[in-house]
């Protein structure tokens, strides 16, 4: 009996070490492989087949109110703020994909076995972040990825109107202004930093985690960076690298 329990107690802390072990997010998606392009739909599929936790997009919003997939706020000499989706959508990605809507993106996305990294960008004004906000939220609420959705912003007003449209959802700041506790406070759960901040600021890792906050770092692209990062024992480190993230982990 007492061989058993030492058993069980073996297998459990080995699955809590693998739990806390850091995980790795493609940055736009596993763009840097043949036949991807950054924010694709094949980007998601092949970060997907690699078996990565997680796949982050940025999200836009065109004139009219419909919500693409783009990381800049222009793309190809349009303002995508200022530009209708009928036009938008006629636009091909590097790999000869149609500049994707958020709605397509999360049907596919849905089908993989992966988190969705979505980062809801900067826009003119906390009344536009409002609405859009509540649009993305609306959305991944309808199509029932609550789980497999994780928002990311820099925004710290988008962040906190996450936080009233979607308390239970992770939620991670990306400004690296402000001290994990005070995130805390308002509700958010995760800080999601530059390198150089987490550089200057190490303390911040364990503070986050004895708040029982998550903590993710970009965009780090070095051997020697991802490994002290691992040392740091952050959560996630996102990366244009995924597979030699993936493999120094191992």
């Amino acid at each position: 009996m007492k061989r058993m329990f030492l058993s069980a107690f073996a297998l459990v802390a080995c699955f809590m070490g693998l739990q806390a072990q850091t995980q790795v997010i493609a940055h736009r998606g596993f763009w840097k492989t043949e036949g991807s392009a950054q924010n694709s739909i094949t980007a998601l599929e092949k970060a997907a087949d690699e078996k990565l936790y997680g796949s982050e997009f940025d999200v836009q919003v065109t004139s009219d109110g419909k919500l693409i997939v783009n990381h800049d706020s222009k793309f190809q000499g349009f303002v995508i703020a200022e530009t209708p989706y009928k036009q938008l959508k006629k636009i091909r990605l590097a790999n000869g994909e149609k500049l994707p809507n958020l709605k397509k993106y999360l049907k596919k996305g849905k089908k993989q076995d992966i988190q969705l990294i979505l980062e809801i960008k900067s826009h003119k004004s906390k009344e536009v972040e409002n609405q859009v906000v509540a649009d993305v939220v609306k959305m991944v609420k309808k199509m029932n990825l609550e789980k497999q959705v994780e928002y990311i912003a820099f925004s710290l007003n988008v962040c906190e109107q996450l936080v009233k449209h979607t308390p239970n959802s992770e939620i991670a700041y990306l400004n690296g202004d402000i001290a994990p506790a005070e995130l805390k406070k308002k509700g958010i759960n995760g800080i999601d930093y530059n390198q150089n901040v987490l550089f200057k600021h190490p303390e911040w890792v364990k503070e986050a985690h004895e708040l029982g906050m998550k903590v993710n770092v970009w965009t780090v692209n070095k051997i020697e960076n991802m490994q002290k990062f691992i040392d740091m024992k952050v959560d996630y480190i996102t990366t244009d690298q995924p597979l030699e993230t993936k493999e120094l982990l191992r």
